[in-house]
C-alpha cells in the first residue's frame, strides 16, 4: 500500500514538471503596440532589400554542351605507319619567252657592225652591248646568228640570221672591156640610187632630200645610213617615202652627224620610188652636202642587190 502511495506522487510531480516546462512565458504588461508594430516594418523593408540586391546579382551561366565523353574508350592497338612519301621530281628550270626579233639586215658605222631588228611594225638598228625594252642584250654579231642574251634569266640565245649580212658593202663588178662586155639583163642591172633636193637654200628656212631608187629587182628591205655636216644643218623630220607607205619604217638621229635608217616593204620597185624624206634646217651658211654612207638593199630570201654607189647631195646655204 505504501508503495502505491510513492509511485502515485512520483508521476504526480513527474506531469508537474512537464507540463511547467511546456508553459509559454508570460508577456510584459508594459511592451508598447508600435513597438512591435516598427519592429515587423523593419523586417520587411529589410526583406525587400534583400530581395534588390538578389536581383541585382549576374545571371548565372548555363552548362555548356558537353564537348565530349567523360569516360572515352581507348584502343591500344598501335596506330598504322604512315606511306612512305615518293620523292617529288624537281620542278622544270625556267626557260626564256620566245625571241620577238627578227633579222632584217646590216649597217657598217665607223667601222662598227651594227644590225636591223624588226619587231612587227618597228625596225631597230642596234649594235653589241646594246639593251632592248623586251630585256635582251645584245652579246654577239655574225654573219649566221645575233646572240641576245635574256636578261631576267641571264639565258643566251641564238637568233638566226635568215637574210644576207655582207662583211662589207655589195659591190659592183668592174666592168669589162667594151668589146667584151655582155649584154645587160633586166636581172642583173645594178640598182639606181639618188639623192634628191633643193640646190640652193637659206639661213633658217627647212628644206626636204629624199632618197629614191630605180631596181628591176623586188626591194624586201633597205638598211641605210645617211651622213650629214651637224654644224651647218639641223635634222627637223625623217618620215617614210611613198614605197614604205605600208611597211615597216623606224630610224635613229645621232647628234653627231648620221641618221639610221631601217625600213622593209613589199617588193616590186616603180621607177624613181621614194624610200624616204628628211627635213633639215639649214644653222649656217655656206655649202654643205649629205652623203649615203652605207646601204644594203636585200630582196626576196635576204639576198642582197648590187646598186651603184649614189652621189654626194650638195646644197649652199645663204643668208
Amino acid at each position: 500500500m505504501r508503495k502505491k502511495r510513492i509511485l502515485g506522487w512520483a508521476v504526480l510531480i513527474g506531469g508537474a514538471a512537464a507540463a511547467a516546462v511546456w508553459a509559454p512565458l508570460p508577456q510584459e504588461d508594459d511592451a508598447p503596440v508600435s513597438a512591435v508594430a516598427g519592429d515587423a516594418g523593419a523586417t520587411r523593408q529589410q526583406a525587400a532589400a534583400d530581395k534588390g540586391l538578389v536581383a541585382q546579382l549576374p545571371a548565372r551561366e548555363t552548362l555548356g554542351r558537353r564537348r565530349g565523353e567523360l569516360f572515352p574508350s581507348q584502343s591500344w592497338t598501335p596506330p598504322p605507319k604512315p606511306a612512305a612519301k615518293v620523292a617529288e621530281a624537281p620542278p622544270p628550270a625556267p626557260t626564256p619567252p620566245p625571241i620577238p626579233y627578227r633579222v632584217a639586215g646590216r649597217v657598217v658605222h665607223n667601222g662598227v657592225a651594227e644590225v636591223v631588228l624588226a619587231k612587227g611594225d618597228r625596225v631597230l638598228t642596234v649594235r653589241q652591248g646594246d639593251t632592248l625594252d623586251d630585256g635582251y642584250r645584245v652579246e654577239a654579231i655574225n654573219s649566221r646568228a645575233v646572240t641576245l642574251t635574256y636578261l631576267p634569266l641571264n639565258i643566251p640565245q641564238q637568233l638566226p640570221v635568215t637574210v644576207a649580212l655582207e662583211d662589207e658593202k655589195p659591190r659592183v663588178a668592174a666592168a669589162p672591156p667594151v668589146a667584151q662586155q655582155p649584154q645587160a639583163s633586166a636581172d642583173n642591172r645594178p640598182a639606181r640610187l639618188r639623192l634628191e633636193g633643193p640646190a640652193r637654200t637659206r639661213t633658217g628656212d627647212p628644206f626636204s632630200v629624199a632618197l629614191k631608187v630605180t631596181s628591176d629587182q623586188a626591194v624586201r628591205s633597205a638598211p641605210v645610213q645617211l651622213s650629214f655636216d651637224a654644224q651647218a644643218l639641223e635634222p627637223v623630220e625623217v618620215r617614210r617615202g611613198g614605197f614604205f607607205a605600208d611597211g615597216i619604217f623606224s630610224f635613229r638621229i645621232n647628234p653627231s652627224g648620221s641618221i639610221f635608217i631601217g625600213a622593209a616593204g613589199k617588193g616590186a620597185v616603180p621607177a624613181d620610188a621614194e624610200f624616204f624624206v628628211v627635213t633639215f634646217k639649214p644653222v649656217r651658211a655656206g655649202a654643205t652636202e649629205l652623203k649615203l654612207s652605207s646601204v644594203l638593199l636585200q630582196g626576196a630570201a635576204g639576198r642582197a642587190i648590187a646598186h651603184d654607189q649614189p652621189a654626194a647631195f650638195r646644197t649652199a646655204i645663204v643668208q
